[in-house]
């Protein structure tokens, strides 16, 4: 069996987390919990092309607060 993350001929969703990571996921799979839909399903090139212009900063958000608050 092939790795369903890495189908080209696959179909996925973007999920995002509340700390704003993403993750793509196969369509067929149950979305886990903590984690809501970000773009409903499309191919895979559409799904890691919204991954990349839309998590262009890889910290969590808890630590981006926590960074901003020791800055002031």
């Amino acid at each position: 069996m092939s790795n369903p993350f890495e189908d080209p001929e696959g179909t996925y969703l973007v999920l995002v987390n509340h700390e704003g990571q993403y993750s793509l996921w196969p369509s067929f799979a149950e979305v886990p919990a903590g984690w809501s839909i970000a773009l409903p399903a499309t191919d895979r090139e559409s799904a890691l092309g919204h991954i990349s212009e839309n998590w262009t900063d890889m910290r969590p958000k808890s630590l981006v607060a926590a960074m901003d608050e020791a800055a002031t």
